[in-house]
């Protein structure tokens, strides 16, 4: 090791490292010491620490927004680096033993909120040792979340083909077209797609996989597709649709509850339901950590049992 990196590792400690990120997330040392159980005072001596050592300002404040500077962006290059390693050999050794441990960081699309739940439970029984975390975004978001490395894996449909993404297909989302009860269609016998759609249509906002699924079927059997509202989420659509906004394609168990009761009604239309695949999906040139690893292969393991679980949840 040359003397100087010697020099420097002898000035540094991981509590500096730990503190600089926290103040690099949060732009803020009243925010990083409330995060790390620290005074304010102490998050500002141990920055001082790191500066003096480092020979740069990492922070400064502009009126009173603090912002980071070049180098201290290069340091968060850096420290991010540093973490993640650890992280790793962390995982690798309990892997030596026998065990899965660490983080697991999952993105789950907005419609599959609905399924992770039952897919973690018996996991996190059988691996005790993982600590799971789960982000809940549109399709759009999540493969940007997959692309940024933010996350190790997610839960979506809709992989699109021309991506460097690895998938596993574990079990079917139907997207049904419902009605509150008591709406005229109900009641008119026959009813084509285009009837349906010209109901005043409530979809989900660009990016949505439901919206594309529903945009790509239209497209392929020439209908026409003219929305009325668009809403941010599963429920706001379910609850407009309760509310006698419109009518909407929609995943079935998001509308179990409200189809049991009659509350919501789904209309017997050729082409529907529209069926696509719930896939757990990462980057291709991603090397999978222990925990991600475990996970796939409790998923592939389970298929069968999973699809009888939703089927009875659904029926």
């Amino acid at each position: 090791m040359p003397l100087s990196i010697q020099k420097l590792a002898s000035r540094l400690t991981f509590r500096q490292l730990q503190v600089f990120k926290a103040v690099y997330d949060l732009k803020s040392y009243s925010r990083a010491g409330d995060l790390l159980g620290l005074t304010q005072p102490a998050v500002s001596s141990q920055m001082r620490h790191l500066e003096q050592a480092l020979g740069t300002p990492m922070f400064e404040y502009v009126g009173r927004q603090l912002y980071c500077t070049a180098a201290g962006e290069e340091m968060a290059l850096c420290v991010s680096a540093v973490f993640r390693e650890l992280a790793e050999v962390q995982d690798r050794l309990a892997a030596l033993e026998g065990r899965v441990a660490g983080d697991l960081k999952l993105v789950a699309v907005s419609t599959a909120q609905y399924v992770v739940p039952y897919l973690l439970g018996v996991f996190l029984q059988l691996n005790p040792q993982v600590n799971v975390s789960v982000a809940v975004v549109n399709r759009a978001a999540a493969l940007q979340r997959l692309n940024d490395n933010s996350d190790d894996l997610a839960i979506m449909g809709m992989v699109p083909s021309e991506r460097p993404l690895s998938s596993l297909p574990f079990l079917d989302n139907e997207l049904v077209p419902v009605v509150p009860a008591g709406h005229p269609l109900l009641q008119a016998g026959t009813v084509t797609a285009q009837d349906f759609l010209d109901g005043r249509l409530l979809v989900r906002e660009p990016g949505s996989g439901s919206r594309l699924a529903l945009e790509m079927h239209c497209q392929q059997h020439r209908l026409k597709l003219s929305p009325s509202m668009e809403l941010g989420s599963n429920d706001a659509v379910k609850h407009g649709v309760l509310a006698g906004l419109g009518v909407a394609v929609i995943p079935r168990l998001s509308v179990v509850s409200e189809l049991k009761l009659g509350a919501l009604q789904v209309l017997p239309i050729a082409g529907f339901p529209l069926r696509r695949s719930w896939c757990v999906v990462y980057p291709q040139a991603r090397h999978p950590t222990p925990a991600m690893r475990a996970f796939i292969d409790y998923i592939q393991q389970n298929i069968a049992q999973f699809e009888r679980l939703f089927r009875r949840l659904a029926s």
